[in-house]
């Protein structure tokens, strides 16, 4: 067994790390409607008991945008970032021994296709400022890595795509043998699924995992599908579920597979589709975040089998399509951080 071990998510945790958007971001094109949009992200999350903590450019205005959440809850970080997207560039959180570890990697939004130089050094910026408990945190800025290109079952398995960590505008094209190496130095991973198939339209980040198949407890894999022919992803996404099939847990048996559905076509005001995905969830503290995209019936559809994977748990529905707009949803949005990382 390796002596590094990560957290997945259904583990318990203290803070939400959000980042609120503004008018330097990219957001600013639709300012109102994402500040509308992260409002009540952050009631919902606030409204389970669970701690947020929001990066902001302004502590002022932020408290003042987020009066009817729980301020109990809320730790308001004054802090630089391009965009909110903190689920790539938060901390990836693992414990070392017995010690827990904020893990700093490099981000480049996605393989450089975006402006990323204010995101790329959060982390970094944390725990300068005092925001981390001495010794977590570790910098691992030599490796280019998302928390949305990565899956864990906290046992010494990962599960994530090759499109995205064999991208060469990542860590120079290095190959699935060299990748796997790299995280089971720094992620204990000893059991590396890739996932090959699966792309969403619509999708910045190189086929992130969040977007497409998620570890749940007990050996389950919850992924999305169709059953729509007419679908320009069904074959696509076929083809993802048919290798999820052959996939094999490290004492080597099939997986319990749950099929999400997935939400009708939702376009940008352009005609493009957007990358709309049930599977882009967020576990916490025994609740399930699920974002919908007002489509009644296929949001009812799609927080009654996530139950089959997380029976205790509670079920939050929360509509995220003006995150869709660009281009990501609620996990996207989010990254869990368990106890003793943060000092707030």
């Amino acid at each position: 067994m390796s002596e590094i071990r990560f957290i997945p998510e259904w583990e318990p945790v203290e803070y939400i790390l959000l980042a609120l958007p503004n008018k330097d971001t990219d957001w600013e094109y639709i300012l109102p409607e994402a500040i509308d949009q992260y409002q009540r992200l952050v009631k919902a999350i606030t409204d389970e008991g669970i701690k947020v903590a929001l990066l902001c450019q302004n502590v002022g205005e932020a408290m003042e945008i987020m009066q009817d959440s729980r301020q109990e809850l809320i730790s308001y970080i004054p802090m630089d970032y391009n965009d909110t997207w903190t689920r790539d560039y938060g901390y990836i959180t693992v414990i070392r021994g017995e010690r827990l570890r904020a893990l700093d990697f490099g981000f480049n939004a996605w393989g450089l296709k975006f402006a990323a130089d204010k995101d790329n050094l959060v982390n970094l910026n944390l725990d300068k400022k005092g925001f981390l408990l001495p010794l977590t945190y570790r910098n691992e800025r030599d490796f280019i890595l998302e928390g949305g290109s990565v899956e864990s079952d906290g046992k010494g398995t990962i599960l994530t795509t090759s499109k995205c960590l064999l991208s060469p505008n990542r860590n120079g094209g290095k190959t699935k043998s060299e990748i796997s190496q790299e995280l089971q130095k720094r992620l204990g991973a000893e059991h590396v699924l890739w996932l090959d198939y699966g792309a969403l339209e619509g999708d910045d980040t190189d086929s992130h995992i969040d977007t497409l198949a998620r570890i749940a407890p007990d050996d389950t894999i919850v992924f999305t599908g169709t059953k729509n022919f007419d679908d320009s992803q069904f074959e696509e996404l076929l083809a993802m579920r048919a290798q999820l099939t052959l996939f094999r847990t490290a004492e080597g048996y099939p997986y319990n597979l749950v099929e999400l559905p997935l939400p009708d076509p939702i376009y940008d005001t352009d005609g493009s589709r957007l990358p709309a995905t049930y599977a882009n969830y967020l576990v916490a503290n025994g609740v399930i975040f699920m974002p919908t995209y007002a489509q009644p019936d296929k949001d009812e559809l799609a927080m009654r089998t996530i139950r089959i994977a997380f029976p205790t748990h509670k079920v939050v529905g929360v509509d995220c399509r003006t995150l869709l707009r660009q281009h990501g949803s609620l996990h996207c949005a989010t990254m869990q951080i368990p106890h003793g990382i943060l000092k707030l």
